[in-house]
């Protein structure tokens, strides 16, 4: 069973998940509202369009991205640009370089708890 609140996080300690193939995270840190976490993605990788109650709020450290939304719409992102989907707002991605990104999400995500 996972912890209820997890106080300190460390990208060079913590334990690295595979999302996908080729999207890597790391939980750093989240209580029951809140919750942070770090994305390693390979060039060339991809998330089907998908769904989840949480909002999440991100921001690219490095790399190039494009998020798509339901509508078609391409969020193009590159290091130092940001994003938020609300709950339930359907959202896919295509890696264009390798990327990492810190997301946040709230509540934060029980499947997301190691």
């Amino acid at each position: 069973m996972s912890e209820r609140t997890k106080h300190r996080g460390s990208l060079s300690t913590d334990k690295r998940v595979s999302r996908a193939t080729g999207i890597d995270r790391i939980t750093l840190t989240y209580d029951a509202d809140n919750m942070m976490c770090y994305f390693y993605l390979d060039k060339g990788s991809k998330l089907e369009m998908h769904t989840h109650r949480e909002s999440q709020i991100g921001i690219v450290i490095k790399g190039h991205i494009h998020f798509i939304k339901e509508d078609g719409e391409i969020l193009d992102l590159k290091a130092g640009d940001s994003y938020y989907f609300g709950p339930d707002d359907p959202h896919g991605s295509v890696v264009l370089e390798d990327t990492e990104l810190i997301e946040c999400f709230s509540p934060s995500r029980d499947d997301y708890k190691d």
